[in-house]
């Protein structure tokens, strides 16, 4: 989900440079989404592993 995140992103730095301003805002508009459920995602996993008690896997 990361990589959709800095996939959108680039997309969008690249459409902003040619003047595309509403994909590229569009663009940014999905990346921060995807960043922030990805960041939900991290927090509630590493959570429920802490909750667990299980050792992360290294």
């Amino acid at each position: 989900m990361l990589g959709w995140a800095i996939t959108f992103f680039i997309i969008a730095i690249i459409a902003a440079v040619f003047g595309f301003g509403g994909i590229a805002g569009a663009a940014t508009g999905i990346a921060q989404i995807l960043f922030f459920v990805f960041v939900v995602l991290l927090v509630l996993s590493l959570v429920v592993n802490a909750l667990k008690g299980k050792k992360p896997k290294v």
